[in-house]
Order: C-alpha cells, then sequence, then structure tokens
C-alpha cells in the first residue's frame, strides 16, 4: 500500500515537470514568435523612412541635421538587437521623425505632395500596427515572467534555466502613436 502511494507521488511528480516544462516550452515559442512579430513591424517602419526622407529632402534641402539624425536614428534602430536596445533606439527613431514632420511643416508643397501624403498615411498605419505587435509582446512576456517567478512552477524553470523575458518598453512620453497633423 505504502509503495503504490510513493509509485502515485512519483507519477504526479513526473506528470507536473512535464507539464511544467512543456508550458515553459509553450511561452517561450510564444515570446519568440511575438517578438518576430513586432521585428516584421519595425522592418516595414523602417523600409518607409528612406522613401519619407528623399522626399523631404527634395523640398528641404536645407534642413540637412533634421534628415542625418532621421537616417542616424534609423540605423540604430536597425542595429538594435534584444527588446531594451530596441526600445532604446525606437525612441531615439520616433523623436528624429517628429523633427521630420516639425520641419515638413514649413514647406506647404511637400504638405500639399501626394507622395509625402501617402507615405505619412503608410507611417501612420504601420505605428499602429507596431502598438499592437508591443502590446501582445508585452502580454506574452507577462504570462512567461510570471511563470517563471511563481512557485511551484519557478523550482522547474530553475532547473531547466528558463529566464525572465525583457519588456519592450517605450520611454515616458512616447506612449502615444506620434500625431502628425497637415
Amino acid at each position: 500500500m505504502v509503495n503504490l502511494v510513493v509509485l502515485a507521488l512519483v507519477i504526479v511528480g513526473i506528470i507536473f515537470v512535464i507539464v511544467t516544462y512543456n508550458a515553459f516550452i509553450r511561452l517561450k515559442n510564444l515570446c519568440d514568435n511575438a517578438w518576430s512579430d513586432v521585428d516584421v513591424q519595425l522592418k516595414r517602419r523602417y523600409d518607409l523612412i528612406p522613401n519619407l526622407v528623399s522626399t523631404v529632402k527634395g523640398y528641404a534641402s536645407h534642413e540637412r541635421t533634421v534628415l542625418e539624425n532621421v537616417t542616424k536614428a534609423r540605423a540604430e534602430a536597425t542595429a538594435a538587437k534584444t527588446p531594451g536596445e530596441q526600445s532604446k533606439a525606437e525612441n531615439m527613431l520616433t523623436g528624429a521623425l517628429r523633427q521630420l514632420f516639425a520641419v515638413a511643416e514649413n514647406y506647404p508643397e511637400l504638405k500639399a505632395n501626394t507622395n509625402f501624403l501617402d507615405l505619412q498615411n503608410n507611417l501612420s498605419e504601420i505605428e499602429g500596427d507596431i502598438q499592437n505587435a508591443r502590446r501582445y509582446y508585452n502580454a506574452v512576456v507577462r504570462d512567461n515572467n510570471i511563470k517563471i517567478e511563481s512557485f511551484p512552477s519557478n523550482v522547474i524553470a530553475n532547473i531547466f534555466s528558463f529566464k525572465k523575458r525583457e519588456f519592450f518598453e517605450m520611454a515616458e512620453g512616447e506612449r502615444e502613436v506620434p500625431k502628425v497633423e497637415f
């Protein structure tokens, strides 16, 4: 009888380890997938920026510093690897784009240019997609981190070296999609 109880406890323990391990694998893959979605949306944004800079450059060629800042911020953002690095780079890029749109305000011909308006609309749409992808990524990271920190699953997390993930956070004041009015 005691042997059956011990055997049942061992079997329950093994099942717990297997189920918990598989839950961590699921969360790991969801985090990777969610980060990939964020990365795809950011790439769409990065691909749009050279066209935007070229369009503005034709009208505001003497605004060299602003154009260089956008180009530099884009390069840093594309080179970022971790969510923390990406967050910092994205904040710089958002600021540079705001400067670019502020410069565009001084050029009525540019504001009326259909190519510029299309690029602006595309950027606005992409910003919304990025926000949704970030939100999903952070939700999955939250679930992953809670499971890693919660008892008794934290024991399994430590045994198999599952680590907490970094949230993709934005700097204060950068919480909303940039509003650009023409």
